[in-house]
């Protein structure tokens, strides 16, 4: 089970981390990732990591203000989010792929995550 961490209020140009780890079932050879899901709209793709943290890909809306990083040391994912805009607001979720083949432009498939965090609220005031 994921747990994700870290959402809240914040003013547009601010910054939040977002951190996720497993409970019961560790990440360790799966491939991680945040997706997020804004009010009347689809689930999307933020940003995913291999498992050792060596290979991201992200989308375009957040590339060069995301960033996201693997914590092995503690089994977690974190995505560093910095200057947020109104549109960034959403319920973000961590998801883990058990069956990374290694390849990054595999990292935005949602249905390759078989584990879903429960979701935490980002918004970003104007």
């Amino acid at each position: 089970q994921l747990q994700a961490s870290g959402g809240g209020l914040v003013q547009a140009g601010g910054s939040l981390r977002l951190s996720c780890a497993a409970s019961g079932h560790s990440l360790n050879w799966h491939a991680l990732a945040w997706f997020r899901q804004a009010p009347g709209k689809e689930r999307e793709f933020v940003a995913g990591v291999s498992w050792s943290g060596g290979r991201t890909n992200y989308a375009d809306s957040v590339r060069n203000r995301f960033v996201i990083s693997r914590d092995i040391a503690n089994d977690a994912v974190n995505l560093q989010m910095d200057s947020l805009r109104p549109e960034d607001t959403a319920v973000y979720y961590c998801a883990a792929d058990p069956n990374y083949t290694g390849v990054p432009a595999s990292l935005p498939i949602e249905n390759n995550y078989a584990y879903w965090g429960q979701g935490t609220l980002v918004t970003v005031s104007s």
